[in-house]
């Protein structure tokens, strides 16, 4: 064979595995050694990379495929001088697969990532003369393959993208550098930027809210009974909602003027509503609540009615989980008190209650609900707060106390009436 193909072969395989190195390297390294590292040989470059890394990895890559289909043609001219063409097209794929596979894809990879404050340094000096002369053929290919590829491309190359970081994610959540609950925070943080508003808010039919002209006692009561510090406040109806009721407002007022609990109304003091559309993208609208001091904003639908509403809360749990409640204590799914008196879950079917109590539901009765929770809701015409009260077929069901942030209800009383079946009443 010829000794200078051979050597060719070697410092193109050798150098396409630095490139490999350098790349991994880079990659893995963080902001946080690159500000560490600053100060020392080759931490200004590192500093640019970090502002622009696609210029430079987009050229290491094209570069190590240079060297790795340069060295594949000259072994494979070399082969069909002692070899038929056949022989030669099957050692050379075989020599070419293995070789690089285990000298650049694995070796200087491993490397590269074990030891990315070391090869980064060394890589990007590299990096940066690549860039520096072959930058512009880089724009050209990669503007050359968004002209061929459906969609708009990507201006800086789909070499270092979202998936990407990801694949590092999870590679760090298998080695143990990364917990399973902040793996799950972090993959939550990527997709808020694909989640839109009606994907996380609270939808009208579990909303609570209050008609304009209560008074602020009425109020005050409602809002300790659900739980809640911010009630949406209606008009004419519930797609009419004209502000928002603030707890503190009303508390201070009725505190500073006794008279004002009964004689004033919620509208004399709401505070105007913020209205998102229910598009919207629950990122986008995170970073608009954060800078506008908003907690809670009115999700209308495509027609301008009340789809429902979101709370900053709301986009938190998305990333970090449910904030659970801490008198969450659980309850039974159903468990008589006495005689006459049993407490049940809000979520318990309808036939299961049925069935304890011995009584028959009408279909009218059940109609497209499901649990005591949804019946409660469908009798009286709103979301059942704690206190509220319906009466049917000789027992009266009252809600409980909420639990958890949305303040939903987590069970129910249920007693025999002694007068018999009573009207449905909150």
């Amino acid at each position: 064979m010829n000794t200078y193909g051979v050597l060719a072969i070697i410092i193109l395989i050798a150098f396409a595995g630095f490139l490999a190195a350098s790349e991994s390297a880079l990659t893995s390294i963080s902001r946080v050694l690159i500000e560490e590292l600053e100060s020392k040989r080759g931490g200004h470059l590192l500093k640019k990379y970090s502002l622009q890394p696609s210029r430079y990895l987009n050229v290491i890559l094209l570069v190590r495929k240079i060297c790795e289909l340069t060295a594949t043609a000259i072994l494979a001219l070399m082969m069909l001088h002692v070899y038929s063409s056949a022989q030669a097209m099957v050692l050379t794929v075989v020599i070419m697969v293995i070789l690089p596979y285990v000298v650049i894809g694995v070796g200087p990879r491993t490397l590269g990532r074990q030891q990315p404050h070391k090869w980064a340094r060394a890589g990007i000096y590299v990096a940066y003369g690549l860039a520096f002369l072959l930058g512009p053929v880089t724009k050209l290919l990669i503007a050359i393959g968004n002209a061929i590829t459906p969609g708009k491309g990507f201006r800086s190359g789909p070499f270092t993208n979202e998936a990407e970081l990801r694949d590092l994610v999870d590679q760090a959540h298998e080695r143990g550098l990364v917990e399973s609950d902040e793996h799950e925070m972090i993959n939550s943080v990527f997709e808020l930027g694909d989640t839109l508003v009606r994907e996380l808010m609270v939808h009208r039919t579990d909303m609570v809210w209050i008609e304009k002209d209560k008074t602020l006692r009425q109020a005050l009561s409602l809002a300790l009974r659900s739980g809640y510090s911010r009630i949406p406040v209606v008009g004419e109806n519930l797609d009419n909602i004209i502000g928002i009721a603030y707890v503190k407002d009303l508390a201070k007022r009725a505190l500073d003027h006794h008279d004002a609990e009964t004689t004033e109304r919620v509208e004399l003091l709401m505070r105007p509503a913020v209205f998102v559309p229910e598009i919207k993208i629950a990122a986008e609208l995170l970073k608009e609540m954060q800078r506008d001091q908003i907690h809670l904003a009115i999700v209308v639908d495509e027609y301008g009615g009340t789809a429902g509403i979101i709370t900053i809360e709301d986009i938190i749990e998305e990333i970090v989980g449910e904030i659970a409640d801490e008198f969450d204590d659980g309850v039974e799914a159903f468990v008589w008190l006495s005689e006459d008196k049993a407490r049940a879950k809000a979520t318990l079917h309808i036939e299961d209650l049925a069935d304890e109590i011995k009584v028959e539901f009408s279909k009218e009765d059940t109609d497209d609900v499901d649990t005591i929770g949804g019946l409660m809701a469908q009798k009286l015409g709103r979301v059942p707060i704690a206190g509220s009260t319906i009466s049917m077929h000789g027992w009266s069901i009252t809600s409980e106390r909420p639990i958890g942030r949305r303040r939903r209800i987590s069970s129910v009383i249920i007693e025999r009436l002694n007068d018999g079946a009573g009207e449905d009443h909150e």
